[in-house]
């Protein structure tokens, strides 16, 4: 339990944040898996536009700092490799 009033606005203001970044972690696993769905089945050319989608979206999360700028870039970097080698 909170002892000051400020510690009490942190831990909601912490509250509403943390489902604000579910959501979009949420979101960015289903773009990924959605992708690597498509890489599976060899829809080549629409696994591209979903890599582009999930790129922006990476981006979007790391400039938020819903993750690390790091994180974004590895995994960026790794999804782009899976479609240079389904080409």
């Amino acid at each position: 339990m909170p002892n000051t009033k400020s510690a009490e606005r942190r831990m909601r203001n912490n509250a509403r944040k943390q489902v604000h970044n579910r959501g979009i972690n949420a979101r960015l696993h289903t773009l990924e898996r959605n992708y690597v769905e498509l890489l599976g089945a060899g829809k080549k050319d629409e696994a591209a536009k979903a890599y582009k989608i999930v790129s922006s979206a990476l981006d979007k999360a790391a400039k938020t700092g819903t993750i690390h700028k790091s994180r974004a870039s590895r995994k960026k970097s790794r999804l782009a490799l899976q479609l240079q080698k389904a080409k």
